[in-house]
């Protein structure tokens, strides 16, 4: 018997309301619909200092991006929602994925994104629904290895697309959940 992909899902945002953390559990469930395991991550529970060299040098990486490399390493896939500040990625993100670049002893370099698939996704309450932010989000993950598919999705004016952790938009809701099912195809396929 063949074990389930797994997918690793998150959001680059720490604000506990937030949507792209709302968009992602929809994303979960298209990705368990097509028989992933996955797992959703809450950054809050892995508070990262801003990364420094100067700091991994004198104390070593910190206990949570330790997790969090664990996490990325024992999935073949991630679906990431990324909110946009300013037209590009968060920081909260950026940082998480430069912490996770370093390498543990023993480790090969890109460990956690090497031969690893994404789809990347993204809500705001403006018209565009982030979708600026997507492209660094996709340059900086295939800059490090990870195939990120092309399909994707920004979900415009937030505040009126939710109601009650569900998009009310049924197509919005199929796509993501499609872009999700995808995911699971591309990445299984890749590690049999």
């Amino acid at each position: 018997m063949t074990q389930a992909t797994k997918i690793l899902a998150f959001a680059g945002s720490a604000r506990v309301a937030s949507f792209n953390k709302t968009l992602v559990k929809i994303a979960a469930e298209g990705a368990k619909s097509a028989g992933a395991e996955v797992t959703y991550i809450d950054f809050l529970d892995y508070p990262m200092p801003l990364f420094n060299e100067d700091l991994e040098a004198k104390t070593g990486l910190p206990e949570s991006v330790l997790q969090f490399k664990a996490l990325l390493k024992s999935h073949q896939g991630f679906l990431i929602a990324c909110p946009e500040y300013n037209g590009s990625i968060t920081p909260l993100l950026k940082n998480a994925i430069d912490w996770a670049t370093r390498p543990a002893p023993e480790e090969a370099g890109l460990a956690c994104f090497k031969h690893k698939v994404a789809a990347v996704m993204a809500t705001s309450p403006g018209g565009l629904g982030g979708l600026r932010g997507l492209a660094h989000v996709r340059d900086i993950l295939e800059g490090i290895g990870t195939i990120v598919i092309p399909s994707q999705k920004a979900i415009p004016n937030a505040y009126q697309a939710f109601d009650q952790g569900l998009l009310k938009d049924e197509k919005q809701a199929a796509d993501i959940q499609g872009i999700a099912q995808q995911l699971v195809k591309v990445a299984t396929q890749l590690n049999r």
